[in-house]
């Protein structure tokens, strides 16, 4: 019998293949999952110097559109204030960028990649 995937599962299986992707492309990811009580952030990586801040979106089906179409204002403002938490709990001054990252299908392949949303 096929046990059912939870959506933490399916989401936390897309991440771990968006950051796996990341190091392929030469990034160096730092934390999954970072959270605090207000917020939280699937992948922080950096690249060159720079921080990136990196949401995932996980889509089985393209029924309802692609991952990267639910990255909506606010949305972003929610990942800038993740962001601008991040720093400031780490006493980071280098640049950062937020970034989005789309995982597609019954086999987790990374579909785009958008590492610089603003």
């Amino acid at each position: 019998m096929k046990h059912k995937i939870t959506n933490y599962q399916s989401g936390h299986k897309a991440e771990i293949v968006a950051a796996e992707y990341l190091v392929a492309k030469g990034y160096k990811v730092i934390e999954l999952n970072w959270k605090t009580p207000v917020c939280e952030i699937d992948i922080i990586a950096t690249l060159k110097n720079v921080m990136y801040f990196v949401e995932v979106k996980f889509r089985r089906t393209t029924n309802q559109g692609g991952g990267l179409e639910y990255i909506t204002d606010k949305k972003i403002a929610q990942m800038q204030y993740a962001a601008r938490c991040w720093v400031q709990a780490h006493k980071y001054s280098g640049d950062y960028e937020l970034g989005a990252l789309e995982v597609s299908g019954e086999n987790y392949q990374v579909t785009d990649f958008l590492p610089h949303i603003l």
